[in-house]
């Protein structure tokens, strides 16, 4: 069995969702002989995705909660849905109206999972704390700890951690990175626990199964818009420029056809106009708005000042999780000296993208992530 081995052991707060991997984490971590204590996090939930038989918290924190009655640990709920209501949702809803394509799981990971939850666990007089991710912590040849991809290429979650300091990793454990998820299935059973046949979670963190467009449609009222093409001549209909992001190919409505009749895709917006301007591919397969440079803004790398991407030298990107890894480079234009919140410019070399302001791009050194930043 593959898995992180921590420095020592001692006391630790397993952030636990109701779901099987951070249920196995809890029992791996027992077995290892730490001092355990499952915590559940309440976040905001809207009461309509309940009304609609979306996913609800008190289903996920009582599965929680029989899990730990199972191991025999404590158990404990953390309200944090005043912070997960700003910094997620009213952020997420804020910047679609703005015209940026923001991700909210990056934003949940680092103010709920490693903010709230971390910050709270430190004060409660944990050594560490511990999640399900699907991600690896592992000494590097200094003195940092460095971020690694999980074992399980298919449920890497590094993307979504990128934001990530020395602080966090130096107290933080993922006691299933290093397994096959299917390795973690075989433990739950294994573990006699409760939830060893739950189905995986998906969609917004915490949210559950519910689409990105239909959850701001509760927020942002659609309205009815025009769709260009690049000459300006109106040839369709959207619901909102604010609901679409570049690239996409569906989501509005084109009336005037042309005679090849060939996929459309976005490739530009403007939301004070609320119009959307669309094109057809190239005879390259490029479309107009891809690119091969970008700029990022709100940077964090891992290692701190130590660790910033050096100019020349051969790195890759994500763009989206579990996307490509596509070979860039990197010149880091900017960078306060913890190593965060500065600018960069990102150049892919084998391919144009087309990247929305919003998005986060996270970098590798093979196997390590050691930052990203959010398109300007």
């Amino acid at each position: 069995m593959a898995s992180q081995t921590p420095v020592r052991k001692g006391k630790v707060y397993v952030g636990m969702s109701g779901g099987v991997d951070s249920s196995v984490s809890a029992a791996l971590l027992l077995e290892q002989g730490y001092d355990v204590t499952g915590v559940f996090i309440k976040v905001w939930q809207p009461e309509w995705l309940e009304e609609q038989g979306g996913c609800s918290w008190r289903e996920d924190r009582l599965d929680a909660m029989r899990v730990c009655v199972h191991l025999g640990i404590p158990f404990r709920t953390l309200d944090l849905e005043e912070t997960y209501k700003r910094e997620v949702v009213d952020y997420m809803v804020s910047e679609y109206r703005a015209g940026r394509t923001p991700n909210p799981d990056v934003m949940c990971n680092r103010h709920v999972k490693f903010g709230g939850f971390f910050d709270w666990a430190m004060e409660q007089g944990a050594d560490f704390v511990a999640t399900g991710h699907y991600a690896q912590i592992q000494e590097s040849g200094s003195k940092n700890l460095e971020l690694r991809m999980g074992k399980d290429a298919g449920k890497d979650q590094s993307y979504f951690l990128w934001t990530l300091t020395q602080r966090e990793l130096s107290r933080t454990i993922f006691p299933v990175g290093g397994m096959e998820k299917a390795e973690t299935r075989t433990l739950a059973r294994r573990f006699g626990l409760p939830v060893a046949d739950k189905r995986d979670s998906q969609g917004l963190c915490f949210i559950g199964r519910v689409d990105a467009k239909e959850f701001l449609s509760h927020y942002i009222e659609p309205q009815r818009g025009d769709v260009l093409d690049e000459q300006g001549r109106v040839i369709g209909w959207h619901d909102g420029a604010v609901f679409l992001t570049l690239g996409e190919r569906h989501g509005f409505t084109v009336t005037a056809k042309s005679p090849e009749d060939k996929p459309y895709y976005v490739v530009g917006r403007d939301v004070a106009r609320n119009t959307i301007t669309v094109s057809h591919r190239l005879k390259d397969g490029e479309l107009s708005a891809e690119r091969r440079e970008f700029s990022l803004e709100k940077t964090n790398w891992i290692g701190g000042p130590e660790a910033i991407p050096q100019p020349g030298k051969a790195y890759t990107a994500r763009v989206r999780h579990l996307g490509e890894l596509l070979p860039c480079q990197i010149e880091v234009v900017a960078a306060r000296q913890s190593g965060q919140t500065g600018q960069a410019e990102i150049g892919f070399k084998e391919k144009t993208l087309v990247i929305a302001p919003g998005q986060s791009v996270v970098v590798y050194d093979g196997d390590t992530c050691i930052g990203g930043g959010i398109v300007v």
